[in-house]
């Protein structure tokens, strides 16, 4: 059989942060720029104008500044506030606690994708987009994808690219994806939005559990980024409101910690879900939503991934034969993966289990006092959230 000579050693399928810090870190631990190839279904501008509102864990700072990909503009968490709505009991985390300069940041996707894009174009590595992958051939000593692109006029194009070894970092969101082996439809739509109140505490985020599941309030600019989960009946009444309307909904489950809600965006939704699979063979893993699409309490999906391209980056690095490296990577990913589904599992399902007064909601609530009082299980819980294990 001839030899294949690869047009690339690491192709990565999707240029978001997850995918392009990882070829960042890989380039530091001495790939060649032009042996790495990032491609994404989205223009460079379609990225940069996202607005979608991103939870950073202050571990993802650190990633990001590996990738010499920070700093970002970004609105520091200095405090994050859980409660249950109509029940005893909080917590209380403050980033002096941990002798940080803050527990975590909100930042727009375009935001954070800025950056990143810089520092790939610095490097000399290239992002081929717009292109769709529309097959994923794996052969034993190479792996062919086919690209698909249609431009302006339509016209459709066909390429192919030989790699040594294919990283899937493109994930989508629940509503779209293909079933895998661990998965839960939550029954509850996510809506989002930007919001303004007349009592802005700076830097406080606050996660309130409610009867229908989690409204995070995250500190952003002049106001709050949204994240309120219902079930999908109520998101589509809220979502037909008008605004004075949907404020008015809205101070009703949050309460008034914050004064009165004065203003809100246009509002977003998209449905929830847990959908996650670790899965490799000799050439090929995915990483990121494409290996798990987590319910966003806790605003742990993002910071995941970016554990993953550490830990990635670094095995690969390390390994020559790929599928040893790959099956070495899920090996080390499989401890901090499985906590962090089980912690937002667990929260998604808890809080929004039985119907508001409910016994068991009471003890949750309690619970969240607790956790103020028991300061190692505290400690261990704030850890694993900005940190993980990578």
């Amino acid at each position: 059989m001839d030899q294949i000579i690869n047009d690339v050693d690491i192709a990565i399928c999707g240029a978001g942060p997850v995918g392009q810090a990882l070829a960042l870190l890989l380039y530091q631990q001495g790939y060649k720029a032009d042996r790495i190839a990032l491609f994404d279904g989205k223009t460079a501008e379609q990225a940069g104008h996202d607005a979608r509102s991103i939870a950073l864990s202050y571990g993802s700072r650190q990633i990001l500044q590996a990738a010499g990909a920070w700093p970002i503009k970004a609105t520091s968490i200095s405090e994050i506030h859980v409660s249950r709505r109509g029940h005893f009991g909080r917590s209380l985390m403050r980033a002096s606690d941990y002798d940080l300069p803050a527990l975590g940041y909100v930042a727009r996707y375009g935001d954070i994708i800025r950056p990143l894009q810089q520092a790939i174009m610095q490097s000399g590595m290239t992002i081929t987009r717009p292109h769709t992958i529309t097959a994923i051939d794996e052969m034993p000593d190479h792996v062919r994808l086919s690209l698909h692109r249609a431009d302006a006029m339509n016209t459709q194009t066909i390429s192919h690219v030989s790699a040594g070894i294919v990283i899937q970092a493109e994930g989508g969101t629940f509503g779209d994806q293909q079933q895998r082996t661990q998965h839960h439809d939550y029954q509850q739509t996510a809506i989002i939005a930007h919001v303004n109140t007349d009592a802005q505490i700076a830097g406080r985020a606050f996660e309130r559990f409610t009867e229908q599941g989690p409204l995070a309030l995250l500190p952003q600019e002049d106001g709050y980024a949204l994240v309120w989960c219902v079930r999908p009946d109520q998101a589509s009444h809220l979502l037909a409101l008008d605004e004075a309307a949907f404020r008015q909904a809205l101070q009703t489950a949050f309460g008034n910690r914050l004064g009165n809600f004065i203003k809100t965006s246009a509002r977003l939704s998209y449905p929830l879900g847990l959908n996650a699979q670790a899965q490799a063979t000799a050439r090929t893993v995915t990483i990121g939503n494409a290996a798990q699409t987590l319910h966003p309490v806790a605003g742990q999906g993002l910071n995941l991934g970016l554990r993953d391209s550490v830990v990635l980056a670094r095995t690969l690095a390390a390994m020559t034969d790929p599928a040893t490296a790959l099956q070495a990577y899920l090996a080390e990913r499989q401890a901090d993966r499985k906590l962090t589904i089980r912690i937002t599992d667990s929260m998604a399902r808890a809080f929004a289990s039985a119907p508001d007064g409910a016994f068991s909601q009471t003890l949750l609530g309690m619970g969240l006092g607790a956790l103020d009082l028991v300061k190692p299980a505290k400690k261990m819980l704030a850890e694993q959230m900005m940190y993980g294990w990578r």
